[in-house]
């Protein structure tokens, strides 16, 4: 009994020292994982860039993955060129870090362009990129001694331009195909556009179709009056247009002004116009330094255009409106998968690089606006709150989810009218200036190395 007791007290010790040893295991692979996760959180885990290289991108073919530092070197060349500088910068100074970070953003877009046509089984053909090329000398350079004296001034080779071309036509196939995953608008929503547009931009305007006298002497103007009160028909009014406007264009129609619409018009021309009945003879009235004499000769009452009419117009208004929010957002997913991907080497990490750590401020902003104390205050800083761009109230649609911009801006002196019309008047009655309009945004590029 004593032995059996005794083996038993053995037997517990055992499992005992087992026990510990199991947990010390345990705890020695915890640790591990905690050490590879905590290193992978710090960049430690990294994927090293190969010697010879700068920058390696992941999960593209190994002849396009890296980004070599004769590659850099040669960029680094182009842009001193480029620059017109006799000499390089000295490394370490800030001429040489903007032309180090230009050099090298070129480069890994160029990359990121050729990986993600790569992924798309998008190609460019030698035929392609020659004919490109074609077209560019014809366009930019009169003679080829000309081309080969920018390769010359630029520090550019021949195989630099083509690779340059081919990016860019890789890059203009990628936005084709990507705009061309786009899903065709609705009928519902081209006729929901269609509604929302009709009164706006379906409907002619009411109109008149009006002959006018213009000249800056009055007595012609009242010879022409008398004359056309004997004979105001279409050839009356041709003769006397002739023989005493001064107005080049609508005396050799007889005086004839078609479509002249009222919202433009500035009085004593708008009730002259929209004020009279048709055969009416009115005038001379004196505008600016021009005495007019006019009549309304035609009544155009507005005219809603149909659905079927400007079907393929709303079609393709909408097709362009869907493209350019559907590449933006593919833009932010192309941005953020290829700058994943991207490492460079200690020395050579940009905004690009995937380890890549910044301040977390914008970088034209000077480093004293950041300092609780700074030395010498900064003369301009950015705004502590990313500006919104509002939109006019109702101008928010399905088919324009970013509305219409609000107009910010100061009130004209002259009418204290936010948004008043210029104003458009007949030739010869010396129209004052119209409105500058605003322009249309430019459409969102392809992804480029710019």
């Amino acid at each position: 009994m004593g032995a059996k007791a005794g083996q038993r007290g053995k037997s517990q010790r055992d499992g005992g020292a087992g026990r510990r040893r199991l947990a010390l295991i345990v705890f020695g692979i915890l640790f591990v994982l905690l050490f590879l996760g905590f290193a992978i959180a710090q960049g430690l885990g990294s994927p090293s860039v190969p010697s010879g290289d700068v920058a390696k991108i992941q999960d593209v073919s190994d002849e396009i993955g890296a980004v070599s530092q004769k590659e850099f070197d040669h960029a680094m060349e182009r842009q001193v060129a480029g620059g017109k500088l006799k000499k390089p910068p000295a490394p370490g100074s800030k001429k040489y870090e903007e032309m180090k970070e230009a050099s090298l953003k070129e480069l890994l877009e160029a990359v990121w362009i050729r990986a993600e046509a790569e992924e798309r089984e998008i190609t460019v053909t030698t035929k392609q990129v020659e004919e490109k090329l074609a077209q560019i000398k014809k366009e930019s350079f009169p003679s080829e001694a000309a081309f080969k004296k920018f390769l010359k001034e630029s520090k550019f080779t021949q195989e630099d331009v083509n690779d340059v071309i081919e990016v860019q036509l890789l890059s203009e196939a990628i936005q084709e195909q990507v705009n061309a995953e786009v899903p065709p608008p609705s009928s519902s929503e081209v006729k929901s556009y269609y509604e929302n547009e009709k009164a706006t931009q379906f409907t002619e305007k009411e109109s008149r179709d009006v002959r006018i006298i213009v000249s800056e002497e009055k007595a012609k103007v009242d010879a022409a009056k008398k004359a056309l009160e004997k004979d105001h028909s279409p050839a009356g009014w041709k003769a006397a247009a002739k023989k005493y406007s001064s107005d080049p264009t609508s005396k050799a129609k007889g005086g004839l002004q078609e479509g002249v619409t009222e919202e433009f018009l500035q009085e004593p021309l708008k009730k002259a116009i929209f004020g009279s009945a048709t055969g009416e003879l009115i005038g001379p009235d004196k505008y600016e330094k021009n005495y007019i004499l006019l009549e309304v000769v035609k009544l155009n009452p507005a005219k809603a255009k149909s659905l079927p009419e400007v079907k393929a117009q709303i079609e393709e208004t909408l097709k362009a409106e869907k493209q350019k929010v559907f590449f933006s957002e593919f833009l932010k997913g192309y941005e953020s998968k290829w700058h994943s991907r991207t490492y460079c080497a200690s020395g050579y990490v940009v905004e690009q690089c995937a380890n890549y750590t910044g301040s977390g401020h914008p970088k034209n902003a000077a480093p004293a606006c950041y300092e609780a104390d700074p030395t010498s205050p900064a003369n301009e800083c950015p705004a502590p709150v990313t500006p919104i761009s509002p939109a006019l109230p109702g101008s928010i649609t399905e088919q324009k989810p970013d509305g219409e911009p609000f107009p910010q801006r100061p009130l004209p002196e002259s009418s204290g009218k936010e948004g008043e019309a210029g104003t458009e008047v007949p030739p010869g009655a010396a129209p004052e200036a119209a409105p500058e309009g605003a322009g249309e945004a430019a459409p969102e590029a392809a992804p480029s190395g710019e």
